[in-house]
C-alpha cells in the first residue's frame, strides 16, 4: 500500500499517515510549500529543510512553457534540476488554464491557450499533461481537470465535471510510469449532487490519490466547508485526500478535522513578500509603525531561523527598505509557522487531543498583535 492511516482521532474524522513515494514517505496531515517554478520564491532547498519541508509543489503549466519539460528530462528530471531530493507534487496546469479565461479554448480533447508569456498558442491535452508530468519526474502527478468558476449554472457544473472525469479516464490510459503516483480530481461545483457523482466516477476509475478541487475560487467559506464535509466521506480512507489550493491557517485546522490529508497554498510565500506575517496569536502587517522600536522576536513561540535572529524592528526596516533579505527572512518564518501547525496537528491527532488543540489555536488567535 502507498497510503497507511497511522491513527484516527476519536473526536472527529482527523487522521495521521504515511504517503510513500518515490523520493521518500511523506508524514500527514502535510502542507506543501508552492515552488511553481522549480523554486519556492527567495528561498534555498536546505532552507525550506530546515523549516520542515516534506514534500513540494511544481507546476506543469509554467515548466512546460519555460524552460520546457524536454529541457528539464535531458538535464536529469525535476528533482536534479532544483536540487531538491524529496518529493515533488506536480499540479496539472488546470487552474493555471482556468485563470486564463480570456484567452482560452476549451473542448472535448484538451485546451488550447495563449502563453502569458509570449503569446504564443499551446495546447495541453490529457496525454499532454502526462507526458510533461512523467519526464518531470514527478512524485505525484495530477490529472488534467476543467477548473469550474464560482458561480456556475448547473448546466455549466455538469459539462465541466464530466469533462473532468473523460480527461482522468484517458490521464490512467496513458500513464506508463507506475512507480510515479496519479491522483483524480474532484469537480462538481458548488452542487452536492455532482459533487457525489464526481466523486463516485473517479473513486470507480482507481487512483492513488484524490484531491479535491474548484474550491477557494470566491465561494463564501461556510460553502467550501460544506463541500469539503460532504465529498470526504465519499472518497476512500485507503487513499489520500488533497484540498488544492487551500489556504489559511483557520481553513487547515478545519479541513483536518474533517479529513484532509494534504494542503498547498501560495499564501505563506506571497504574504511574506507582501509583508504579512503569521503568527501563533494572529497575523502581523510588519510596515507598521509601532514596530520600528520594537527588538523582539516575531512570534516569542517560533524558533525558526528569522524569529531566532532578527527582531521585529529589523524586518521592518528590511522591508521599507525593500532590502532582498526581507523577502526571505519574511519567508522562511511564514513556511515555518505553517509547516510548524501541521506538525502541532499530527502530534494532536496522535495523542487523540484534536479538539483540545483547536479550541486553543482559536483562543491564541483571539489576541490582538499587541503582544
Amino acid at each position: 500500500m502507498i497510503f497507511t492511516e497511522r491513527c484516527r482521532s476519536t473526536q472527529c474524522r482527523s487522521r495521521r499517515g504515511t504517503l510513500k513515494t518515490l523520493h521518500g514517505a511523506i508524514e500527514t496531515p502535510v502542507f506543501m510549500p508552492v515552488g511553481t517554478q522549480a523554486t519556492v520564491k527567495s528561498v534555498t532547498p536546505e532552507e525550506l529543510i530546515e523549516c520542515g519541508a516534506q514534500v513540494i509543489l511544481g507546476n506543469t503549466y509554467h515548466l512546460f512553457l519555460r524552460p520546457g519539460h524536454e529541457i528539464i528530462g535531458r538535464l536529469g528530471g525535476l528533482h536534479k534540476f532544483m536540487h531538491w531530493e524529496r518529493p515533488i507534487l506536480t499540479d496539472s496546469g488546470g487552474f493555471q488554464v482556468y485563470s486564463l479565461a480570456a484567452s482560452r479554448e476549451i473542448d472535448e480533447d484538451g485546451v488550447t491557450f495563449r502563453s502569458h508569456i509570449d503569446g504564443a498558442l499551446k495546447r495541453l491535452t490529457p496525454e499532454k499533461v502526462i507526458e510533461i508530468q512523467q519526464t518531470l519526474g514527478s512524485d505525484i502527478m495530477m490529472c488534467l481537470d476543467s477548473c469550474i468558476p464560482y458561480p456556475a449554472s448547473r448546466e455549466d457544473v455538469a459539462l465541466h465535471t464530466m469533462l473532468t472525469t473523460r480527461w482522468a479516464e484517458r490521464c490512467l490510459e496513458h500513464r506508463t510510469r507506475e512507480e510515479l503516483l496519479l491522483f483524480g480530481i474532484v469537480q462538481g461545483g458548488m452542487y452536492p449532487d455532482w459533487r457525489e457523482k464526481s466523486s463516485r466516477d473517479l473513486v470507480e476509475l482507481g487512483f492513488d490519490g484524490y484531491a479535491i478541487g474548484g474550491l477557494s475560487v470566491g465561494e463564501p467559506r461556510d460553502l467550501m466547508l460544506e463541500m469539503i464535509e460532504h465529498v470526504r466521506p465519499l472518497l476512500p480512507d485507503s487513499k489520500p485526500v488533497y484540498l488544492m489550493g487551500v489556504g489559511t491557517p483557520e481553513d487547515m485546522v478545519e479541513a483536518v478535522e474533517r479529513g484532509v490529508d494534504m494542503f498547498d497554498c501560495v499564501l505563506p510565500t506571497r504574504n511574506a513578500r507582501n509583508g504579512m506575517l503569521f503568527t501563533s496569536f494572529g497575523r502581523i502587517v510588519i510596515k507598521n509603525s509601532r514596530f520600528a522600536l520594537d527588538d523582539r522576536p516575531l512570534d516569542p513561540a517560533c524558533n525558526c531561523y528569522t524569529c531566532r535572529n532578527y527582531s521585529r524592528a529589523y524586518l521592518r526596516h528590511l522591508f521599507m527598505a525593500r532590502e532582498l533579505l526581507a523577502y526571505r527572512l519574511n519567508t522562511i518564518h511564514n513556511l515555518s509557522f505553517f509547516l510548524g501547525l501541521m506538525g502541532e496537528m499530527r502530534q494532536a491527532i496522535e495523542d487523540d487531543r484534536f479538539k483540545e488543540f483547536k479550541r486553543e489555536f482559536y483562543r491564541k488567535r483571539e489576541k490582538t498583535c499587541s503582544n
